[in-house]
C-alpha cells in the first residue's frame, strides 16, 4: 500500500488533521513543537460516490473502498538539513513515503504559537523546502563523488547516471526540487533510484479557521500559497479546516452533513484531500461489483488488465484470458449488465487493453 506523509512546520495542523483523516486519536495535538516524534500511521479509505450507485445495480450490502495509508510526521524546524530539532530523523520519515501532504497554516490565532513568531505560509513552504533541498544536494553531492572514477574510467552506466545528477545538482543548488527538473523518461527513471525528497509529489493543504472553510480560496493566505505552489512547485493545493474535521469524528454521518451544511460547505475538506492525494500518487479505481460485494481496487494508472487483475490474486494475472468490461458511466446510464451488454457497450478486452478509472471488471482466468 503506497504512503503519503503528512509534514510541516511545528504548530500549523499536522496531526489534528492526521487524526480527522484517519479518524483516530492516536496523533497528539497541543500547542508546542514536536508534539509528534515518532511517525503514527494510519489506513484511510478514499470516498467514492460511485460506489454507493453501485451498489444499488448489485444489490449487495457489502461495500469495500479503496485505501491509502496516511503518515504524521514530526514537524520540521529550519537547518533540519544539518540536524536541527528532529533532523536526521524527520527527513529519513520523509524518505519512506511515496507522496508529500505539506500542511501549511493559513489562519491568525494568538492562542497557537507559530514556531516563526508570526504567520507568513509561503516563507513556511521556503523553509520547508530549503530544507529538503539542502538534504537532496548533499545526497547528489555524495552520489557524484563515489561515481567519480568510473565516470573518469568512461564507464558507459556511470556516464549516464552522472549526466542525470549534474542536472539535478544544477536545479537543487538553485533552490529548485528535483520534480520540477525537465528530465527524458530514461532519466526520470534513473533519477527515481536516488529518492530524493524533493523528488516526491506534493499536495499542500492550506489550513484556514472554522468560519473560512466555505470561502477559503478567497482567504488572502490562502491565495499566495496558490500562487506560489503553481508558479514554483507545479503543485496543487486544496483548502482544508483541520479543526472542523476534528469536530466531524464526534458526529453521526447526518448530524455531520448538517454541521457542514450550516457551514456553507457540502463535502467536509478531507474527502477532497484524500482523493487528491490518491491521484497525485498515480493511482486509479477500477470495481468488481456482484450480489457477494461492491469493491474498489487500486492501481497505477497505465496498469494493463493482467496487472490489474493481480491486484486480486496472482492466479488473476498468471492465467489471465480475458476481461468483460464496462465502463462506469456507461453502467449507470444502463442501470444493469444486462441492458449494456444488449446496447453493446460491455465488451470482453485483452491482455493489452489499458484499465481506465472507473472500469467495472470480471476477469476470465485459468490456472
Amino acid at each position: 500500500m503506497l504512503r503519503a506523509g503528512i509534514v510541516g512546520l511545528p504548530n500549523v495542523g499536522k496531526s489534528t488533521l492526521f487524526n480527522a483523516v484517519t479518524r483516530t486519536r492516536k496523533a497528539e495535538a497541543a500547542n508546542y513543537p514536536f508534539c509528534t516524534i515518532d511517525p503514527n500511521v494510519g489506513i484511510v479509505t478514499v470516498p467514492d460516490e460511485r460506489l454507493v450507485h453501485l451498489q444499488q445495480i448489485a444489490r449487495t450490502s457489502v461495500v469495500i473502498p479503496a485505501a491509502i495509508e496516511f503518515v504524521d510526521i514530526a514537524g520540521l524546524v529550519q537547518g533540519a538539513s544539518a540536524g536541527e530539532g528532529l533532523g536526521n530523523k524527520f527527513l529519513s520519515h520523509i524518505r519512506e513515503v511515496d507522496a508529500i501532504v505539506q500542511v501549511v497554516r493559513c489562519f491568525e490565532n494568538v492562542d497557537i504559537h507559530h514556531v516563526s513568531g508570526s504567520v507568513d505560509p509561503v516563507r513556511d513552504i521556503e523553509i520547508i523546502n530549503t530544507e529538503l533541498v539542502l538534504a537532496d544536494l548533499d545526497t547528489v553531492k555524495k552520489r557524484r563523488e563515489k561515481l567519480a572514477k568510473e565516470v573518469k574510467r568512461g564507464q558507459k552506466e556511470a556516464v549516464a547516471e552522472d549526466a542525470v545528477l549534474l542536472k539535478l545538482e544544477a536545479a537543487l543548488d538553485g533552490g529548485k526540487p528535483a520534480l520540477t527538473v525537465e528530465l527524458s523518461p530514461e532519466e526520470r527513471h534513473t533519477a527515481k533510484s536516488f529518492f530524493l525528497l524533493t523528488d516526491k509529489p506534493t499536495i499542500f493543504a492550506c489550513n484556514v479557521q472554522e468560519n473560512e472553510l466555505a470561502q477559503g480560496h478567497q482567504n488572502p493566505f490562502v491565495q499566495k500559497v496558490e500562487a506560489y505552489v503553481k508558479t514554483h512547485l507545479a503543485c496543487e493545493a486544496v483548502v482544508i479546516s483541520a479543526q472542523i474535521e476534528s469536530d466531524l469524528m464526534d458526529l453521526s454521518p447526518e448530524e455531520a452533513q448538517a454541521f457542514l451544511k450550516e457551514l456553507g460547505v457540502n463535502e467536509s475538506g478531507v474527502g477532497a484531500l484524500i482523493r487528491a492525494t490518491y491521484h497525485l500518487l498515480g493511482l486509479r479505481t477500477y470495481f468488481t461489483a456482484g450480489e457477494k460485494e461492491v469493491r474498489a481496487w487500486t492501481i497505477h494508472a497505465g496498469d494493463t488488465a493482467p496487472k490489474a487483475a493481480g491486484v486480486i490474486h496472482s492466479d488473476f494475472e498468471r492465467g489471465f484470458i480475458k476481461a468483460e468490461t464496462v465502463a462506469y458511466v456507461d453502467l449507470i446510464e444502463c442501470g444493469s449488465i444486462a441492458v449494456a451488454r444488449e446496447r453493446g457497450l460491455y465488451r470482453m478486452e485483452g491482455k493489452e487493453y489499458v484499465v481506465q478509472d472507473g472500469d467495472v471488471l470480471h476477469f476470465k482466468f485459468n490456472v
